[in-house]
């Protein structure tokens, strides 16, 4: 079987509303995420909208046959050769942060109005710098996620509910779906994260202290969804007796956001309507990397299911923070294009107390943009204009 037995609907309409509109299309997402088969996808619905092979040229810059093009002048010169006159040529580019200085190739092909461009990158830092600087409003960014639960329940053949239990463990990359067992399936997992250790985060981080790191990053995993900055994990890690500095921690959280191993969602006054610096929170962009340095996966379930609950937030385009009322908290504020949504996450609210103090901030709040409780509970209860809906329901694509 391969991958694109599941067609990623979402991803693969942005690109079929942007096809030759005079921008840049990046594609970003941690790596195996499925930037490669979108594009696969693209090129394939290219082919039947009667566009011919000669005008597509593909580029992957993993691939062996490709590496004289990690010279940024000879990935110019390649794909010039290939243009034919008259006519639009699509071009795709994988991992293009793989070829130094890309970018300047990039600004070079973008002049010609001839060629669409379509590239991925694992690493944030692509769309800094140069790139962005010359093409300031020049380009699209089309982050990507692993699968959700509705496409991994696909790729299964099962209903959401029957494969729930495992894509709350092992998360939604792609490949994972067609490994039987279980042992594999974390040897998988562990590849993925050392490809993005090794090439997206040491490498370009020039990190040395390879076991601080994981330290580092098994703090972070084991406290998805609190407010973490440097200070707290600085103290984490004195208690173990493992000195470090603050300069040192921020390189590790901008290594980890960049590659896109975590997600930083910052908090939101909403009484004073301002972004505010400190005590941001992390979550992960597949829980499956939870398995690797945070064994215990039935631990802090609730947390697991809020990092979930924001993945889907995420897929769906909204910009995400974490909202402050009245000294209460509420897990997410979701906006787009001036629409706002308050959302709280649980596992359950089955007694009385506990839904109460769920409900509290939303309730508090005095604005009338559409306020929800996400839960895993069988039973739903709307009050006071608080819609509550079933968890595996809203990651299978129930709408807000």
């Amino acid at each position: 079987m391969a991958e694109s037995a599941v067609i990623r609907e979402d991803y693969l309409n942005k690109l079929k509303r942007l096809k030759d509109l005079d921008v840049i299309k990046v594609v970003t997402g941690v790596r195996r995420s499925g930037k490669s088969t979108l594009l696969k996808q693209f090129r394939d619905w290219l082919y039947e909208q009667g566009v011919s092979g000669k005008q597509i040229v593909e580029i992957n810059l993993e691939d062996l046959q490709f590496e004289e093009l990690e010279d940024y002048h000879l990935l110019n010169q390649y794909v010039v050769e290939r243009l034919i006159p008259g006519n639009t040529t699509y071009l795709f580019i994988d991992e293009i942060q793989n070829t130094e200085h890309f970018e300047k190739a990039i600004n070079s092909l973008y002049l010609n109005k001839d060629i669409d461009i379509y590239i991925t990158g694992s690493n944030s830092r692509i769309l800094s710098g140069e790139l962005s600087t010359r093409l300031s409003g020049r380009y699209v960014e089309i982050p990507i996620l692993p699968l959700s639960l509705h496409e991994f329940s696909l790729l299964l053949a099962q209903t959401p509910h029957q494969s729930w239990e495992r894509y709350r463990t092992e998360g939604g990359f792609p490949y994972l779906a067609y490994i039987p067992q279980k042992p594999e399936r974390l040897d998988y997992l562990e590849g993925i994260y050392n490809t993005v250790l090794v090439k997206d985060i040491v490498e370009r981080k020039k990190i040395s202290n390879l076991d601080l790191f994981n330290r580092v990053t098994s703090y972070l995993m084991d406290n998805i969804g609190n407010p973490v900055n440097c200070t707290n994990i600085s103290n984490y890690l004195t208690s173990s007796k493992e000195k470090t500095t603050r300069q040192t921690i921020q390189k590790y959280l901008e290594g980890l956001k960049e590659s896109f191993i975590f997600y930083e969602v910052r908090r939101f006054d909403i009484k004073g309507k301002e972004l505010l610096k400190t005590n941001a929170k992390y979550y992960l962009s597949d829980i499956g990397f939870r398995q690797l340095l945070t064994r215990n996966t039935r631990r802090d379930a609730g947390h697991i299911f809020e990092n979930l609950v924001f993945l889907e937030l995420m897929r769906r385009g909204y910009t995400v923070t974490t909202g402050i009322i009245r000294g209460t908290e509420i897990d997410f504020v979701a906006e787009d294009s001036g629409t706002r949504f308050y959302i709280q996450a649980a596992l359950t609210v089955e007694d009385d107390q506990t839904f109460q103090r769920e409900i509290s901030p939303l309730l508090s709040v005095p604005d009338n943009y559409p306020k929800f409780l996400v839960t895993l509970d069988d039973w739903t209860q709307d009050v006071d204009g608080i819609r509550h809906i079933n968890g595996v329901e809203f990651l299978n694509g129930l709408p807000l």
